[in-house]
Order: C-alpha cells, then sequence, then structure tokens
C-alpha cells in the first residue's frame, strides 16, 4: 500500500487540504505534508500554532476496507507517531488521550481525526502537528519540541518518510480487499 505524498508550501491546515482531495479527487490514500500552515487544527476546534521548520502532515485513508473502530484507529495512529518519535528519543513518551503525544508531561505533538464521507464510503483524516524544533509557549499548557530534548536537529524530510512508511506498512497488514 502507498501513500501519495502531496508536498506544499503552504496551506491553510493540511486536514483541510486533505478533505478537499478526497472530494475533489479519486484518491483514496494520501499523504499531505506542508511547510507551512496558516490555520491549523486542533482538538475542539482550538488552532494548532504552526512554527516553519516543524512537521504538518495529514494522511488519509479510506475506511470502509478497514476492521477496526474509530477508537482503536486512533490509538493505533498514535501509537505509530510514537514509534518514529522514539528512533529519536530514547526515554520515555506517553500518550494522553485522546490524541496528544507527551514528554515529561510536555506536548510534543497532537494527532487530529476528521472522519468525512463521500459517495457513502467513509475516510479518515488524521492530521499530525509535531513540534520539531520550536514549540509554542502557552501557559496553561507545557510544550516541547524534539531538538530542545536531544539537542540535536533533525531532518524534517527524514521524519516525514518514516512516518510515511510506518503508515504505508500499517495500511498494508490491515487492509481487507473484499
Amino acid at each position: 500500500m502507498k501513500l501519495k505524498q502531496f508536498n506544499l508550501k503552504k496551506v491553510q491546515s493540511t486536514n483541510l487540504t486533505a478533505i478537499k482531495l478526497i472530494r475533489n479527487s479519486k484518491y483514496r490514500f494520501g499523504l499531505i505534508n506542508s511547510e507551512r500552515q496558516s490555520k491549523g487544527k486542533g482538538q475542539y476546534g482550538r488552532n494548532w500554532i504552526s512554527y516553519k521548520g516543524n512537521i504538518f502532515i495529514s494522511i488519509f485513508y479510506e475506511l470502509n476496507k478497514i476492521d477496526s473502530s474509530i477508537n482503536l484507529l486512533t490509538k493505533k495512529n498514535c501509537f505509530l507517531v510514537k514509534k518514529v518519535i522514539s528512533k529519536y528519543y530514547k526515554k520515555k513518551i506517553t500518550f494522553k488521550s485522546p490524541n496528544d503525544l507527551l514528554i515529561n508531561k510536555k506536548k510534543i505533538c497532537g494527532i487530529l481525526h476528521e472522519v468525512i464521507e463521500k459517495f457513502q464510503k467513509k475516510y479518515l483524516v488524521v492530521g499530525i502537528g509535531l513540534n520539531l524544533i520550536k514549540s509554542p509557549k502557552i501557559s496553561s499548557y507545557p510544550t516541547t519540541d524534539l531538538l530542545a530534548e536531544t539537542n540535536r536537529k533533525i531532518s524534517q524530510k527524514k521524519i516525514v518518510k518514516e512516518i510515511k512508511i510506518t503508515f504505508e506498512k500499517f495500511l498494508s497488514k490491515y487492509y481487507k480487499a473484499r
């Protein structure tokens, strides 16, 4: 299973771009990667603060042939991203329900799930915001980034590629053709 990758300079939101692609094309599986977002989306309608140099991607795939609940897929998707981050950060990474990854009780990654429907087929859009080089200062919610935690700059392209490969393996394993 291969995800069609779309690399963009700037979008309002990678999730919005994925939704437009699903609605206006024949792609059933894909990955949107953008250098910038002007209106990144967070949980409960919140904004995701999008600093240039961090990672903003959305992966989308058809749900009709996946034998899993949305709750289980949410956990699996968070685990897949955690698996990639753990290649660079060897200490404990925790999961905060419903969709945040934390290092030392500080948010490093948010994962937003949206289900949309087109022609009676459902799709899951998995938006991933990973603080790679800079984290926002939020008084009520401590944040961090991978550079601060590892003291080394990690290639944005390399992590996006690893996330893509990880999701492709996952989808190949669980996607069942009818």
